[in-house]
């Protein structure tokens, strides 16, 4: 692991960026193994205590018989990847460094098997994984498909630690999960500091660190934590949050059977205060979704701080506390903070969730001009056999829609237009959802269906993006239905 460091990669990281075209959740759980957290300077000191848990926003406390479970594919050269759980799909079209939020699983030994998206027959793993009642993990799909694999795939079950850190403190874990990388260690560049000392493929560990902006440096293991760097990545961690930092795609890209570069996939596992400024009052609660067909990946920032980095279509981020008032938000292209595409106020109340999508298109010949449509969430309990679910129609090519069950012919949805959104309640259940032209007897042609779980006490917001007819389009990409879950 030897790189000039003039060669080295550095990049804002994106924090708690959730999946795209998540179709219902659950998982699997078990325990991962922990690389050494070293002692450091006072400024950065690690391996801190951790106290009781008393009052936390982590998904710690469930109810007897289940734990919570979340699900990462950093599998670097693998397709997008449909998850099973005892033969029920739960995770769709999963792309790599998505990393799903949290859903109650019931305790005990769970059948899980992952696919590549939308070919049952393609499975890359099958094998029984046991969790445990009210605990929390994180099971990353790992390693490499095909008979050259240097790593196999596999699934690398973690159990998380979410209970509170310290005042003003964040902790983060880092997880290993590159296939062509040797054991790592991870410094801080302002002080040199050493956060991770020797992790080798697969392995992970905690620190704590007082919480504000860090460049960590990726390195090959040395004895004096002096290697060279390979990578560094920009991270912001806020007072009381807790982070996993996934290390993976490839070192050597040109080497290997997939080109994905190395990165630090950072997924916000509890909520901490991202952004300063704070007030009397309490903060808003707000996300963005990124839904825009022919926009690159994009960065986001708020009055004049970047929040979010290297967003790609279909990805909705978790929820960031934000001070209540006129805001000023900027949309840029990714890494190009010259390309604004949009910049404006955007006003937000204390104590209110809001989703900040944005749609439209890019370009002078937009049919539909880009721009952040601001949404009020209710993320209110919607009761334990019901699930609330909102769609928002945000396809620049598709008229008014209406959408519909296909077991029952039940109307959901009537006659909704491009920018337009609406909340419906439903019992819990799986669903497949058509969409159809717009009709006064809601029995227009479907032009496309869905399969969605919704679980008992959950709230969705469901995204109609992406193109109705790519090919005449700006940018081929599909129409989709794109879940985002905003409860846990």
């Amino acid at each position: 692991m030897t790189s000039d460091t003039s060669d080295t990669t550095r990049r804002r990281v994106l924090i708690g960026i959730g999946t795209g075209g998540i179709a219902g959740l659950a998982g699997c759980g078990g325990t991962g193994s922990s690389g050494t957290a070293t002692d450091t300077a006072t400024d950065m000191p690690t391996a801190t205590p951790t106290p009781t848990a008393t009052e936390t926003e982590t998904p710690t406390e469930t109810p007897a018989g289940t734990a919570m479970v979340r699900v990462g594919h950093l599998s670097p050269n693998a397709p997008n990847v449909d998850v099973y759980i005892d033969g029920d799909a739960v995770l769709e079209d999963v792309a790599f460094g998505a990393v799903s939020p949290y859903l109650e699983v019931p305790a005990g030994e769970r059948e899980v098997e992952i696919t590549a998206a939308g070919d049952a027959s393609a499975s890359v793993f099958s094998g029984p994984v046991p969790v445990e009642a009210e605990t929390a993990y994180t099971v990353a799909a790992i390693g490499e498909i095909g008979d050259d694999a240097d790593q196999s795939f596999e699934p690398l079950v973690l159990e998380d630690d979410n209970s509170a850190p310290g005042s003003e403190m964040a902790r983060v874990r880092v997880v290993h999960a590159s296939p062509d990388a040797p054991a790592v260690d991870v410094t801080v560049e302002s002080s040199g500091d050493a956060l991770y000392d020797g992790v080798a493929y697969g392995e992970s560990g905690y620190v704590e660190v007082p919480a504000g902006e860090y460049t960590l440096q990726i390195r090959g293991d040395t004895e004096g934590n002096d290697g060279d760097v390979v990578a560094s990545f920009d991270v912001s961690l806020g007072s009381g949050g807790v982070y996993t930092a996934f290390a993976a795609g490839y070192l050597s890209p040109d080497d290997e059977p997939a080109d994905t570069p190395f990165d630090l996939v950072v997924a916000q596992d509890v909520e901490g205060e991202m952004m300063g400024g704070g007030t009397d009052e309490d903060p808003a609660s707000v996300r963005v979704a990124h839904m825009s067909p022919n926009a690159p990946n994009v960065d986001v920032y708020v009055d004049g701080d970047a929040v979010l980095e290297d967003v790609p279509f279909g990805a909705t981020s978790a929820y960031l506390d934000v001070p209540a008032g006129d805001r000023t938000v900027e949309i840029t292209a990714a890494g190009d903070a010259d390309t604004v595409v949009f910049s404006g106020d955007v006003g937000v109340e204390a104590g209110q969730a809001y989703t900040v999508a944005a749609i439209g298109e890019i370009g002078e010949e937009a049919d539909q001009s880009f721009e952040p449509l601001v949404l009020s969430d209710d993320n209110s309990d919607p009761g334990e056999d019901t699930a609330r679910l909102r769609l928002v129609h945000a396809s620049p090519d598709a008229p008014a829609v209406d959408v519909t069950a296909e077991s029952s012919g039940d109307v959901l949805y009537d006659g909704v237009a491009y920018g337009g959104s609406g909340y419906v309640e439903v019992p819990a259940n799986d669903y497949t959802v058509q969409v159809r032209g717009d009709t006064e007897s809601n029995d227009g042609d479907v032009v496309a269906d869905f399969d969605v779980s919704l679980a008992g006490g959950e709230v969705y917001t469901a995204f109609a993006a992406g193109y109705l007819s790519p090919d005449d389009e700006p940018a081929d990409t599909p129409f989709d239905l794109i879940v985002a879950q905003d409860t846990e």
